[in-house]
């Protein structure tokens, strides 16, 4: 193999997983700013936890061998959709949805794909809210669209997945069908306890969060009061009628 030929390969993996990279620091940003927006207007944070990850050049670089594709920038953006992830975790089954949503109906994200396992769960009780979008990512030569998975789920689901996953790598995907059994009966445990949970939230804070007066910046009502008659004032001072009156 010409070293030539390697050194391009290198390059356009490198290139690759830097403009995952990207994407997710898009998307962590987006997601930041809409929990700094639920806690001003809300004073309610529906996000409790956010991870990310971007896949290795190697990692990717296997997935390409094994899917038997051409090891080319554009077949590898074409074929692979799991080299950049985003997961969010929430309080509540009704936070998944009400995030997925605000973030999805950005102008700047395209949704390619949204897979509800949360209503929908898999035979083994997994549940959560899987969405493909597709990013753009500014770079000195232009934009270039990226695809990003991003998962959205409950604490519950998230403890669940994690379980689940420990459980199949130590097992090697050969788990003991009494194993999977009580994966499914933990996972039914979990559902309710994010109903149970949400019940209880229900109650004392009602269906929908309320907006609520954001007094963070030390203004209150009369120094905004003052603010305002002190503008009027210089408005009616410059005014041409208060001029006319001079003369």
């Amino acid at each position: 193999m010409p070293i030539a030929f390697v050194r391009q390969i290198r390059k356009d993996f490198q290139l690759i997983q830097m403009e995952h990279e990207f994407a997710v620091d898009e998307v962590l940003t987006k997601v930041s700013i809409l929990r700094k927006e639920f806690l001003h207007l809300h004073r309610y944070n529906p996000i409790e936890h956010v991870g990310s990850r971007t896949k290795s050049p190697a990692s990717i670089l296997q997935k390409v061998a094994r899917l038997g594709i051409d090891p080319t920038p554009e077949a590898i953006r074409a074929n692979i959709h799991d080299i950049a992830g985003v997961r969010i975790t929430c309080s509540f089954i009704a936070d998944t949805y009400r995030v997925l949503e605000a973030l999805t109906s950005q102008t700047d994200v395209q949704v390619l794909r949204i897979k509800d396992y949360i209503a929908h769960p898999k035979p083994n009780g997994y549940k959560s809210l899987h969405a493909l979008v597709k990013i753009p990512v500014f770079l000195s030569t232009g934009p270039v669209p990226v695809t990003v998975e991003v998962q959205v789920r409950t604490i519950a689901m998230d403890f669940w997945a994690s379980l689940e996953h420990k459980i199949y790598y130590k097992y090697d995907g050969s788990v003991p069908a009494d194993l999977v059994t009580s994966l499914t009966e933990a996972a039914q445990i979990a559902e309710q306890l994010d109903r149970r949970m949400e019940e209880l939230h229900t109650e004392v804070h009602g269906a929908e969060p309320e907006p609520v007066e954001d007094d963070t910046l030390g203004m209150d009502e009369h120094m905004l009061m003052a603010l305002w008659d002190g503008a009027r004032e210089k408005t009616d001072a410059t005014s041409p009628s208060a001029k006319g009156t001079a003369d």
